[in-house]
């Protein structure tokens, strides 16, 4: 039997509506976070990076 395969995207960008809107995107989607979100400040803004899963079953 095969066993599903697990895709992985890093989501960055700036602290902002626009970063939620695409986490939520993904969210709806299929994919689930993974671990907790990383915030940093690069001497401009707050930059996030969070990461999520998404379970692909493979059909025979």
């Amino acid at each position: 039997m095969p066993q599903p395969t697990e895709t992985y995207k890093l989501i960055t960008g700036k602290d902002d509506s626009e970063f939620c809107v695409r986490i939520t995107k993904l969210l709806a989607e299929g994919y689930e976070l993974y671990s907790s979100p990383s915030i940093a400040f690069n001497g401009e803004h707050m930059v996030v990076a969070q990461a999520v899963v998404k379970q692909e079953s493979q059909l025979v």
